[in-house]
């Protein structure tokens, strides 16, 4: 059987392009399969891993979203788990959503958030044989000031890139903590458009595949 990569994230891992300029099938606003970092991502890795993605447009860590329902990942975690066993990595790059503003909580509780996806998934029997947890956390890019004067402006609201920007350092904490391994997509390179200043480019969903290939078959 192959390695499974199970990518576990919002529309950064859906591959949501918010610039029509930016990707090849402008019409669908999405990043198609020569672009999105999963599927370049499965290319590198090649035929021994299965790359799994698991992308919702506006998921968060743990908070419902009174606005839109399901948008938590917790409840969904354990199912998808054990849909996709035996998983040899679980990614999840999470937290973006979780600082708009009308959810109102912290960068911490974000954090905090993060901590019991890791915690939940750890407790899950998913893992295969030896039963080893095996959990890469991925810290997102912060957002760009700019946010606050596009159309996403609104619903982000005020304070959300401040708390985009305390996530890295809250992730890693909380990584290190819980024997998960980590990743900073924005010290990686990974680039945020000038349309929304919150959603990958092209280049930025590359610059993640290349980050995260080496590391993946570290890990596996």
């Amino acid at each position: 059987m192959k390695k499974h990569i199970l990518c576990l994230g919002d529309s950064n891992t859906h591959g949501y392009c918010a610039d029509p300029r930016d990707c090849a099938d402008s019409a669908l606003a999405r990043f198609n399969e020569d672009e999105r970092w999963t599927c370049l991502l499965q290319r590198a890795l090649g035929e021994e891993y299965l790359v799994i993605e698991e992308g919702l447009s506006g998921r968060t860590t743990v908070f419902e979203d009174p606005l839109n329902e399901g948008m938590a990942a917790l409840p969904y975690l354990l199912p998808c788990l054990k849909s996709h066993e035996p998983v040899s990595l679980l990614i999840i790059m999470l937290g973006t959503n979780d600082t708009k503003e009308y959810l109102g909580v912290s960068a911490f509780a974000i954090g905090q958030g993060m901590r019991r996806l890791v915690r939940k998934a750890k407790a899950t029997d998913c893992w295969g044989p030896e039963g080893t947890p095996n959990i890469l956390v991925v810290a997102p890019p912060p957002m760009g000031d700019g946010v606050e004067h596009s159309y996403a402006g609104p619903e982000m609201g005020r304070g959300a890139v401040e708390k985009s920007r305390r996530l890295a350092a809250l992730y890693e904490t909380v990584a290190a903590e819980e024997g998960a391994h980590f990743l900073d997509a924005g010290a990686a390179g990974c680039m945020f458009n000038t349309v929304d200043y919150m959603h990958l480019t092209w280049e930025g969903h590359a610059a993640l595949a290349k980050a995260l290939s080496p590391l993946v078959r570290k890990l596996t």
